[in-house]
């Protein structure tokens, strides 16, 4: 199995009192073991038309309860534009220009519908987006 390693580093010289400096690193496994995910969706970007919502995973095309793993990023320098982002129908928030947010998400189509959908702020706005399967 293939071996990926996820890293974030956290850093701020005045949000606190003191520096900030936090910095984690992980191998993602599958659900209840530890071996490596099998398989990617592969780095895409997509640009959108207008501001309508779209469903960028559908649950049902993967494999339920599983430690799939969503990268999103929002390519963007205008300050106002945003993605907002929801999984079964709730929104979990919005990443703005130049935000990224890297998400566990379990596929569950059985008691829930959990498609990751996406709603752009404004028409031509390009998302950069990886599956990252288990």
């Amino acid at each position: 199995m293939a071996t990926t390693t996820a890293t974030i580093t956290l850093s701020s010289s005045d949000l606190l009192s003191d520096e900030l400096s936090l910095a984690t690193t992980c191998t993602l496994t599958g659900a209840d073991n530890s071996t490596g995910l099998i398989g990617t969706s592969g780095l895409a970007r997509k640009t959108t038309a207008n501001t309508t919502e779209y469903t960028l995973f559908a649950a049902a095309d993967y494999t339920d309860d599983k430690a799939h793993k969503v990268y999103l990023k929002n390519t963007s320098t205008t300050a106002t534009e945003y993605f907002e982002i929801q999984v079964a129908g709730t929104v979990v928030g919005r990443i703005w220009a130049g935000d990224w947010a890297f998400i566990p998400w379990s596929a569950d189509s059985t008691g829930t519908n959990c498609d990751i959908d996406i709603t752009p702020q404004a028409a031509n706005m390009t998302l950069e987006y990886m599956l990252f399967e288990d």
